[in-house]
Protein backbone atom coordinates (compact mmCIF):
# COMPACT_ATOMS: atom_id res chain seq x y z
CA UNK A 1 0.00 0.00 0.00
CA UNK A 2 1.40 3.46 -0.90
CA UNK A 3 0.80 5.26 2.77
CA UNK A 4 1.18 2.18 4.74
CA UNK A 5 1.92 3.13 8.16
CA UNK A 6 1.65 6.98 7.45
CA UNK A 7 -0.14 9.34 9.69
CA UNK A 8 -2.16 12.10 7.86
CA UNK A 9 -4.42 14.98 9.39
CA UNK A 10 -7.32 16.30 7.20
CA UNK A 11 -8.27 19.97 8.26
CA UNK A 12 -12.18 19.97 6.62
CA UNK A 13 -12.01 15.98 6.98
CA UNK A 14 -15.99 16.35 7.26
CA UNK A 15 -16.71 17.74 3.84
CA UNK A 16 -17.25 15.74 0.41
CA UNK A 17 -13.27 16.50 -0.56
CA UNK A 18 -11.88 15.88 2.66
CA UNK A 19 -14.05 12.72 2.85
CA UNK A 20 -12.94 11.28 -0.69
CA UNK A 21 -9.35 11.80 0.28
CA UNK A 22 -9.62 10.32 3.98
CA UNK A 23 -11.14 7.49 2.14
CA UNK A 24 -7.86 7.16 -0.86
CA UNK A 25 -6.00 7.52 2.25
CA UNK A 26 -7.27 4.91 4.23
CA UNK A 27 -7.17 2.54 1.38
CA UNK A 28 -3.67 3.05 0.91
CA UNK A 29 -2.63 2.19 5.01
CA UNK A 30 -2.67 5.72 6.31
CA UNK A 31 -4.17 6.16 9.52
CA UNK A 32 -6.41 9.58 8.90
CA UNK A 33 -7.32 12.21 11.48
CA UNK A 34 -10.27 14.12 10.63
CA UNK A 35 -10.75 17.54 12.04
CA UNK A 36 -13.35 20.22 11.48
CA UNK A 37 -16.35 21.83 13.87
CA UNK A 38 -19.39 19.27 12.92
CA UNK A 39 -19.14 16.32 14.81
CA UNK A 40 -21.79 14.71 13.18
CA UNK A 41 -20.02 15.18 9.35
CA UNK A 42 -16.92 13.76 10.63
CA UNK A 43 -18.06 10.76 12.41
CA UNK A 44 -20.05 9.99 8.85
CA UNK A 45 -16.51 9.84 7.61
CA UNK A 46 -14.46 8.08 9.89
CA UNK A 47 -17.30 5.18 9.95
CA UNK A 48 -17.31 4.82 6.03
CA UNK A 49 -13.32 4.88 6.29
CA UNK A 50 -13.69 1.93 9.08
CA UNK A 51 -16.50 -0.31 7.43
CA UNK A 52 -14.06 -0.37 4.66
CA UNK A 53 -10.95 -1.52 6.78
CA UNK A 54 -9.34 1.44 7.16
CA UNK A 55 -7.88 3.50 10.29
CA UNK A 56 -9.56 6.74 10.89
CA UNK A 57 -10.04 9.07 14.06
CA UNK A 58 -12.00 12.63 14.72
CA UNK A 59 -11.78 15.83 16.76
CA UNK A 60 -13.46 19.22 16.85
CA UNK A 61 -10.99 21.23 16.22
CA UNK A 62 -11.59 25.47 14.95
CA UNK A 63 -8.48 25.68 12.06
CA UNK A 64 -8.68 29.33 13.10
CA UNK A 65 -7.68 28.65 16.26
CA UNK A 66 -3.86 28.10 16.53
CA UNK A 67 -4.18 26.93 20.59
CA UNK A 68 -6.79 24.11 19.53
CA UNK A 69 -4.68 23.14 15.98
CA UNK A 70 -1.55 22.84 17.87
CA UNK A 71 -3.01 20.98 20.68
CA UNK A 72 -4.11 18.76 18.36
CA UNK A 73 -1.44 17.95 16.02
CA UNK A 74 0.74 17.53 19.35
CA UNK A 75 -1.60 14.75 20.41
CA UNK A 76 -1.77 13.33 17.44
CA UNK A 77 2.37 12.80 17.20
CA UNK A 78 1.85 11.56 20.55
CA UNK A 79 -0.11 8.78 19.60
CA UNK A 80 1.38 8.05 16.59
CA UNK A 81 5.10 9.34 16.86
CA UNK A 82 4.74 11.59 13.64
CA UNK A 83 2.72 13.40 10.92
CA UNK A 84 3.61 12.56 7.64
CA UNK A 85 0.51 14.24 5.78
CA UNK A 86 -0.98 17.70 6.19
CA UNK A 87 -3.86 18.89 3.87
CA UNK A 88 -6.16 21.85 4.79
CA UNK A 89 -9.22 22.25 2.71
CA UNK A 90 -10.82 24.82 4.06
CA UNK A 91 -10.77 27.47 1.47
CA UNK A 92 -11.64 31.54 1.80
CA UNK A 93 -15.65 32.12 2.03
CA UNK A 94 -16.57 32.40 -1.63
CA UNK A 95 -18.31 35.33 -2.63
CA UNK A 96 -19.76 35.58 -6.08
CA UNK A 97 -20.32 38.85 -7.45
CA UNK A 98 -18.39 41.11 -8.98
CA UNK A 99 -15.32 42.72 -7.56
CA UNK A 100 -17.07 46.35 -7.10
CA UNK A 101 -20.19 45.33 -5.47
CA UNK A 102 -18.21 43.11 -2.38
CA UNK A 103 -17.59 45.71 0.62
CA UNK A 104 -14.14 45.98 1.21
CA UNK A 105 -14.93 44.29 4.71
CA UNK A 106 -16.11 41.69 3.22
CA UNK A 107 -13.19 40.71 0.50
CA UNK A 108 -10.84 41.35 3.21
CA UNK A 109 -12.14 39.16 6.25
CA UNK A 110 -12.77 36.32 3.42
CA UNK A 111 -9.68 35.99 2.13
CA UNK A 112 -8.22 37.10 5.68
CA UNK A 113 -9.94 33.76 6.86
CA UNK A 114 -8.51 31.60 4.10
CA UNK A 115 -4.83 32.31 4.50
CA UNK A 116 -5.47 32.32 8.34
CA UNK A 117 -6.43 28.89 8.56
CA UNK A 118 -3.81 27.56 5.98
CA UNK A 119 -0.93 29.99 8.16
CA UNK A 120 -2.25 27.98 11.26
CA UNK A 121 -2.51 24.45 10.59
CA UNK A 122 0.50 24.55 8.05
CA UNK A 123 3.05 26.25 11.15
CA UNK A 124 1.54 23.23 12.78
CA UNK A 125 2.83 20.66 10.84
CA UNK A 126 5.94 22.09 9.85
CA UNK A 127 7.13 22.08 14.01
CA UNK A 128 7.16 18.55 13.96
CA UNK A 129 8.01 18.06 10.25
CA UNK A 130 11.52 19.83 10.31
CA UNK A 131 12.17 17.65 13.40
CA UNK A 132 11.54 14.16 11.41
CA UNK A 133 13.02 16.32 8.39
CA UNK A 134 10.39 14.86 6.15
CA UNK A 135 6.37 15.29 5.30
CA UNK A 136 4.14 16.07 2.90
CA UNK A 137 1.95 19.48 3.24
CA UNK A 138 -0.99 19.54 0.14
CA UNK A 139 -2.85 22.05 -0.96
CA UNK A 140 -5.84 22.58 -2.56
CA UNK A 141 -7.66 24.77 -5.18
CA UNK A 142 -4.35 26.09 -6.96
CA UNK A 143 -3.85 29.50 -9.67
CA UNK A 144 -5.03 29.23 -13.43
CA UNK A 145 -4.03 32.19 -14.46
CA UNK A 146 -5.05 31.54 -17.96
CA UNK A 147 -9.05 30.93 -16.97
CA UNK A 148 -9.85 34.27 -15.31
CA UNK A 149 -14.08 34.39 -15.78
CA UNK A 150 -16.05 37.21 -14.62
CA UNK A 151 -18.42 36.89 -11.95
CA UNK A 152 -16.34 34.38 -9.57
CA UNK A 153 -15.92 37.28 -7.27
CA UNK A 154 -13.30 36.38 -4.63
CA UNK A 155 -12.82 32.88 -4.99
CA UNK A 156 -9.85 32.43 -7.17
CA UNK A 157 -8.21 35.61 -5.88
CA UNK A 158 -8.54 33.47 -2.56
CA UNK A 159 -6.54 30.22 -4.00
CA UNK A 160 -4.23 32.21 -5.73
CA UNK A 161 -3.65 33.85 -2.33
CA UNK A 162 -2.74 30.53 -0.50
CA UNK A 163 -0.84 29.02 -3.98
CA UNK A 164 1.50 32.42 -3.20
CA UNK A 165 1.78 31.09 0.75
CA UNK A 166 2.86 27.74 -0.29
CA UNK A 167 5.30 29.25 -2.68
CA UNK A 168 7.16 30.46 -0.15
CA UNK A 169 6.76 27.61 1.93
CA UNK A 170 8.26 25.39 -0.47
CA UNK A 171 11.08 27.13 -0.45
CA UNK A 172 11.87 27.58 3.14
CA UNK A 173 10.66 23.86 3.83
CA UNK A 174 12.51 21.85 0.97
CA UNK A 175 16.27 22.03 3.00
CA UNK A 176 14.10 19.89 5.48
CA UNK A 177 13.08 17.12 3.42
CA UNK A 178 9.65 18.98 3.13
CA UNK A 179 7.56 18.30 0.04
CA UNK A 180 4.91 20.75 -0.81
CA UNK A 181 2.12 20.13 -3.57
CA UNK A 182 -1.36 21.94 -4.50
CA UNK A 183 -4.06 19.84 -6.04
CA UNK A 184 -5.48 22.19 -9.12
CA UNK A 185 -9.01 20.41 -10.25
CA UNK A 186 -9.97 23.45 -12.19
CA UNK A 187 -13.51 22.36 -10.26
CA UNK A 188 -14.85 18.89 -8.67
CA UNK A 189 -18.30 18.57 -10.34
CA UNK A 190 -19.70 16.09 -8.20
CA UNK A 191 -19.45 17.97 -4.80
CA UNK A 192 -21.87 20.81 -6.96
CA UNK A 193 -25.75 20.37 -5.65
CA UNK A 194 -27.88 18.42 -7.96
CA UNK A 195 -29.93 21.45 -8.79
CA UNK A 196 -30.90 22.93 -12.36
CA UNK A 197 -29.19 25.95 -11.10
CA UNK A 198 -25.78 24.39 -11.07
CA UNK A 199 -26.09 22.38 -14.29
CA UNK A 200 -24.51 25.10 -16.17
CA UNK A 201 -21.52 25.49 -14.07
CA UNK A 202 -20.99 21.82 -14.41
CA UNK A 203 -20.93 21.76 -17.64
CA UNK A 204 -18.69 24.89 -18.26
CA UNK A 205 -15.79 22.90 -16.41
CA UNK A 206 -16.81 19.53 -18.73
CA UNK A 207 -16.66 21.79 -21.66
CA UNK A 208 -13.66 23.63 -20.98
CA UNK A 209 -11.57 20.14 -20.92
CA UNK A 210 -9.93 19.03 -23.90
CA UNK A 211 -10.86 15.23 -23.03
CA UNK A 212 -14.71 16.93 -21.88
CA UNK A 213 -14.44 15.51 -18.64
CA UNK A 214 -13.85 16.88 -15.23
CA UNK A 215 -12.07 16.18 -11.78
CA UNK A 216 -14.29 13.84 -9.74
CA UNK A 217 -13.98 13.41 -5.91
CA UNK A 218 -12.52 10.20 -6.44
CA UNK A 219 -9.84 11.21 -8.83
CA UNK A 220 -8.59 13.83 -6.20
CA UNK A 221 -8.14 11.42 -3.61
CA UNK A 222 -6.82 9.17 -6.19
CA UNK A 223 -3.99 11.74 -7.17
CA UNK A 224 -3.90 13.46 -3.60
CA UNK A 225 -2.62 9.34 -1.90
CA UNK A 226 -0.26 8.74 -5.03
CA UNK A 227 1.41 12.39 -4.45
CA UNK A 228 2.21 12.20 -0.70
CA UNK A 229 3.24 8.79 -1.37
CA UNK A 230 7.23 7.60 -1.65
CA UNK A 231 5.98 7.36 -5.57
CA UNK A 232 5.28 11.01 -5.68
CA UNK A 233 8.49 11.68 -3.99
CA UNK A 234 10.35 13.57 -7.30
CA UNK A 235 6.61 15.83 -7.30
CA UNK A 236 7.38 19.21 -5.16
CA UNK A 237 7.41 23.54 -5.30
CA UNK A 238 4.60 22.43 -8.13
CA UNK A 239 0.79 22.60 -8.50
CA UNK A 240 -0.17 18.79 -9.61
CA UNK A 241 -2.80 19.52 -12.68
CA UNK A 242 -5.92 17.35 -12.12
CA UNK A 243 -8.65 19.16 -14.37
CA UNK A 244 -8.31 17.09 -17.42
CA UNK A 245 -6.07 19.88 -19.35
CA UNK A 246 -9.05 22.43 -18.58
CA UNK A 247 -6.32 24.41 -16.50
CA UNK A 248 -3.38 25.71 -17.66
CA UNK A 249 -1.66 26.78 -14.01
Amino acid sequence: MLLENKTAVIYGGGGSIGGAIADAFAAEGARVFLTGRTPATLETVANRVRAAGGQAETAVVDALDAAAVNDHIDAVVEKTGSVDISINLITSEAIFQPLADISTPDFVAAIGKGLTTHLITTKAAVRHMVKQESGVLLFFGGSDHANVSPGMGNVQIGFDAVESLRKQWAVELAPHGIRTVTLLTGGVVDTFPDIPEMAGARQSIIDASPLKRAATMADVGAVAAFVASEKGRSITSTQVNISFGACYG
